[in-house]
């Protein structure tokens, strides 16, 4: 079944990140309330500060979302001094936010997630850059895959992220990001595939229709997380139709206990 990492609880926003230099404990744990309670797999916690404060922050940020909520984090830093911070208070393995192909960024993340045993998202990005289309950023996974699997990741804790980009810059964006997944999901079939889902729309007019459609073709070849906004009802609706029509969905007991909870909108009156 598709795992939501919950987006909500990101410094870079700009309420969370008052939220975080004010240590507003209130905002922060119902953020992690309402994720968990719309079915979030696992809860991004980014801090989203300066480098030279950003260690103390994600603690207080894992430390909150911790006391309000038993659902695993996923740690989200490009600061690898953060991450390490940050692990030793996770009470539940985490899932840490990210490697990619960049010497500096893999050299300091993956020492973290080979010690702590924890499943990492991995970037199809390397030192030249985002690859351009599906073969680059395929020659950037294989080559990630090959380092994880030589530090004795399996391929079961990789989240590989095959990079979606704005379709308002680059018309082609979607189909380079579905092609990718695609070929992930054929080469690396026990892999997880994660992406940031909403880049697919920025600077579009009705930024929810293309995200959702987008889902439905991301799920269609072969994505199974994505960082996401769990609150969104019409996105998780399009999720539930997308996996019972996809057969992921046993007896499609998912989507009917859904629609019977009022989650799919307006529940049918039995008849008389």
């Amino acid at each position: 079944m598709f795992e939501i990492i919950g987006e909500k609880i990101n410094g870079t926003r700009k309420t969370v990140g008052e939220a975080v230099i004010a240590r507003d404990t209130g905002m922060i744990r119902s953020l992690a309330q309402r994720q968990a309670k719309a079915g979030a797999a696992w809860i991004d916690v980014n801090a989203g500060t300066r480098s030279d404060r950003e260690p103390d922050d994600l603690i207080w940020l894992v430390q909150t979302v911790q006391d309000a909520v038993d659902v695993p984090l996923c740690l989200d830093s490009a600061n690898p001094a953060a991450l390490k911070a940050a692990l030793p208070i996770a009470r539940v393995t985490p899932l840490l936010n990210s490697i990619s192909g960049e010497k500096w960024r893999l050299d300091g993340v993956l020492p973290l997630a080979v010690e702590s045993g924890s499943p990492v998202i991995a970037l199809g990005l390397d030192d030249d850059g985002i690859p351009t289309g599906k073969e680059g950023r395929m020659a950037v996974i294989d080559a990630l895959v090959e380092r994880t699997r030589a530090a004795g990741i399996t391929d079961d804790r990789l989240y590989l992220d095959p990079l979606v980009m704005t379709i308002s810059t680059d018309i082609t964006s979607a189909m380079i990001a579905v092609e990718t997944i695609a070929a992930i999901r054929a080469k690396y079939p026990t892999a997880h595939i994660t992406s940031g889902m909403s880049n697919i729309s920025f600077g579009l007019p009705a930024r929810p229709l293309v995200n959702r459609t987008f889902l439905t073709m991301a799920m269609m070849a072969g994505q199974d997380s994505g960082i996401l906004d769990p609150l969104n009802t019409d996105l998780q609706a399009t999720l539930l139709a997308t996996q019972l029509l996809l057969g992921q969905d046993r007896h499609c007991r998912t989507f009917t206990k859904a629609y019977r909870a009022g989650l799919l909108g307006p529940v049918a009156p039995r008849p008389a």
